[in-house]
């Protein structure tokens, strides 16, 4: 389907007290890129995609731009009743969208107030329509809002849950599923495309954006991480009719709901072992914090065959500053890309974007370096889900120049490593002869 852009630009967005979203069409949309205002191009909007959601953002005052000097300005008031207070308003993109932009705005809130982890994609009103500053990175339909019935998953998973009422990881990802709308859980329930293998309560790293486990006093963090480490045969129970009968499948360890599945790498060596002892249908895939080399070595031994490496920065201080890790570093990180690959095994990198830091020349030096140098196969574009402001303090960003803007940085990027995959998504993979 042909992409569409608007034919002119985007009035600007805000919220009133009461919530209510309003456009005001003495202003154009703004984006943002690492606290700079910009005013996107057509080309840079799309109509907001099913599934999508609108946040408004406390304490946050929205920021556009003037028609006549193309200047950004702020909106500190409510227009069409002047002295209200107002918020900015962001889009939640649907899965299988990057952002271009996120949404422009100046604090005024308390200095220590932070947003809920999301990601904030600028968005405008043109046309009758909501317009949102990103692409579509993947055209897989695999957690396209279309796809879900909400009464038919209910009865699905229901009758799973009654089915394996003895298996923890099945009632565990039930809740995923019926409580915090996990996909890939709703997925597993449908007996389709990627089923998730959450199996670690514990974490080696202390991710500044972790989204299952944050300090008291910070952000609330968006699902409940798993309590138990489940056997290889609940694992398995999971694995083996997933991979045997549904459509493309993959199964992935390292999910939202757990820590570093890397720490159970003795289960998982055995819940490997124990699938491919009864099935070599489909796709086994870790996805993973990439920090202990010799453990994805015993994996890829027992039959792992593809890696998703989570990574913020190439650059090895804006790593750790963000990841906090405890007992590894992005040499280790690097070392797991090696580990694999001399296994030929598939290695993803699931990178996040964040317009202005992403885009940034250093970091696009820095990574560029990085492939060339552990060749990955395929980079899933995820929109980083933390309070913009927030993570530049964390990871001490400054710019020495401009971002090079997200789409350029793509083309960029394409034209440099023309057999580099770029989606979304795991990619199921081609079956391989086992070693």
């Amino acid at each position: 389907m042909a992409v569409v852009h608007p034919k002119t630009i985007p009035s600007l967005l805000f919220a009133t007290s009461k919530g209510e979203i309003l456009d005001y069409s003495g202003l154009h949309m703004a984006g943002a890129a690492a606290g700079l205002f910009y005013q996107p191009q057509l080309e840079d909007l799309i109509e907001l995609p099913p599934g999508s959601e609108l946040f408004t953002l406390p304490g946050r005052l929205p920021v556009g731009i003037e028609p006549e000097s193309n200047e950004p300005a702020l909106l500190d008031t409510n227009p069409f009743s002047p002295g209200e207070s107002i918020q900015a308003v962001a889009a939640f993109m649907a899965p299988a969208h990057t952002a271009i932009y996120t949404a422009a705005y100046e604090n005024h809130g308390p200095a220590d107030s932070l947003l809920p982890l999301f990601a904030y994609t600028a968005v405008g009103w043109a046309e009758g329509k909501f317009w949102g500053a990103a692409f579509r990175s993947d055209t897989d339909c695999r957690q396209d809002a279309g796809q879900f019935k909400q009464k038919v998953l209910e009865r699905r998973t229901q009758k799973q849950l009654q089915r394996h009422p003895g298996n923890r990881l099945i009632q565990h990802l039930g809740k995923c599923c019926l409580t915090y709308g996990c996909p890939a859980a709703r997925n597993y329930f449908l007996g389709r495309w990627e089923a998730p293998l959450p199996c670690s309560p514990v974490c080696n790293a202390a991710c500044a954006g972790c989204i299952s486990l944050q300090p008291s006093g910070c952000c609330p963090s968006t699902q409940d991480r798993i309590t138990f480490v489940p056997t290889d045969r609940e694992i398995a129970e999971i694995a083996v009719d997933h991979l045997q009968t549904a459509p493309r499948p993959i199964v992935s360890f390292g999910q939202g709901c757990e820590g570093e599945p890397l720490l159970q790498a003795e289960v998982i060596e055995k819940s490997i072992r124990l699938i491919r002892s009864q099935t070599k249908r489909g796709t086994i895939n870790l996805n993973t914090n990439g920090s202990l080399p010799e453990a994805v070595d015993r994996l890829a031994k027992a039959g792992l065959d593809s890696i998703r490496i989570s990574l913020n920065s190439a650059q090895p201080k804006k790593h750790r500053l963000y990841y906090r890790p405890k007992g590894f570093s992005l040499a280790d990180v690097c070392r797991s890309m090696t580990v694999m690959k001399q296994h030929d095994r598939h290695v993803s990198l699931n990178y996040f974007i964040l317009p202005g830091c992403t885009d940034d020349p250093v970091e696009f030096a820095a990574l560029s370096e990085l492939i060339a140098e552990y060749r990955p196969d395929f980079i899933q574009l995820r929109n980083l889900n933390m309070d913009p402001e927030y993570y530049l303090r964390v990871i001490e960003h400054t710019a020495a120049a401009p971002p090079l803007g997200i789409r350029n940085w793509l083309v960029m990027l394409k034209k440099r490593y023309p057999t580099l995959g770029f989606g979304y998504y795991n990619p199921p993979l081609l079956p391989r002869s086992t070693e």
